[in-house]
């Protein structure tokens, strides 16, 4: 970080500046010219710049390097590659995790798992809280849907994955589910985080609805720091002006998050459209963006649905959307 003080900044107003600097843990080498002094301060996870801009005599401050260094491409230059179960998750592939929505019953599981794995996916999905877009509907299974995925999935040898909403919840996940799922609305939850932080589980992180790319990266470098590296960005979508779907899957982000971040990043066409007849095209665009995965909602009889039902694929669509996605993954240089 470089601090550029005020032409007129008096001695008293540097010496503050780097006292301060100092408490929060910088190392300072000043540098005075013939009409701005310049501090460089270095060693510190500042994040909020803020608070060093209004203090007396500061004329700008600029950060030089990135406030995420676990998770940043230099940590780890040939990328990240994260294995569970027979699934494979890391830029050489584009692993598919998909099921319900929100678990049902047992039958539409299987059904649906029966879909996935002749296909080759290794990844069932299946939440059991009811979805925020609608919270007056179907509140889910809760632990029974967790023991019906957990053996739904071993009967075929898949890894299961689940979304979680908060701290109560882990030692349930601890029991049933391979690779966990943290929405958008709990980017910042950084208790959750640190939970999930000190466990040898793979972390789904969504980036926000409303956050910026650095922002998720942040929220990624905080479960590294507590020791589980195992970490996958998951780009939804984010709120734009446009109101043809959900969200706006910002394309855009998954070749940025790669340049930046040594870790997988993954797409949700189904969140982000919002309505099933976006998904493909979504998905496809995705894939060819040098997306590491995508996550799939799927539904024998969407339009039958408990939750969510307008943004989950029919079998039918997904065996025709996975045919489109295997011509695309040689060009893109990915196995799907």
């Amino acid at each position: 970080m470089i601090v550029v003080m005020e032409e007129n900044a008096s001695e008293e107003q540097v010496v503050a500046v780097v006292d301060r600097l100092v408490h929060l843990g910088f190392d300072i080498h000043r540098s005075t010219g013939a009409r701005y002094t310049l501090l460089g301060a270095v060693g510190s996870r500042l994040t909020d710049l803020r608070g060093i801009e209004l203090l007396p005599g500061v004329n700008k401050v600029f950060r030089v390097s990135s406030p995420f260094k676990l998770a940043a491409r230099a940590f780890r230059p040939e990328g990240t590659r994260i294995t569970v179960g027979r699934a494979t998750i890391d830029e050489s592939h584009c692993a598919v995790m998909a099921g319900p929505g929100i678990i049902e019953s047992r039958a539409q599981l299987e059904q649906i798992a029966d879909a996935l794995s002749s296909r080759g996916v290794r990844i069932i999905t299946g939440n059991v809280s009811g979805s925020s877009s609608d919270p007056f509907g179907f509140q889910g299974l809760g632990e029974e849907g967790l023991r019906l995925l957990r053996e739904v999935a071993d009967s075929r040898q898949m890894v299961t994955m689940a979304r979680i909403a908060d701290p109560t919840q882990l030692s349930l996940f601890d029991r049933y589910v391979d690779l966990v799922r943290v929405d958008g609305e709990n980017m910042k939850n950084f208790a959750l985080l640190r939970e999930l932080s000190r466990r040898e589980r793979p972390v789904l992180l969504t980036r926000g609805e409303s956050a910026t790319i650095e922002e998720v990266l942040i929220s990624a470098d905080f479960v590294m720091s507590g020791g589980n590296e195992q970490v996958i960005i998951c780009e939804a979508g984010i709120k734009t002006f446009s109101t043809h779907t959900r969200f706006t899957l910002d394309v855009a982000a998954l070749s940025t998050i790669h340049k930046l971040s040594h870790l997988p990043v993954i797409a949700d066409p189904c969140h982000s459209a919002g309505r099933r007849d976006r998904i493909a095209p979504l998905a496809r665009a995705a894939l060819a963006a040098g997306a590491d995965g995508l996550v799939l909602e799927l539904h024998a009889d969407p339009d039958r649905a408990l939750c969510d039902g307008a943004q989950a694929l029919t079998i039918a669509d997904f065996h025709a959307l996975m045919d489109q996605l295997q011509n695309i993954a040689p060009a893109v240089e990915k196995v799907l």
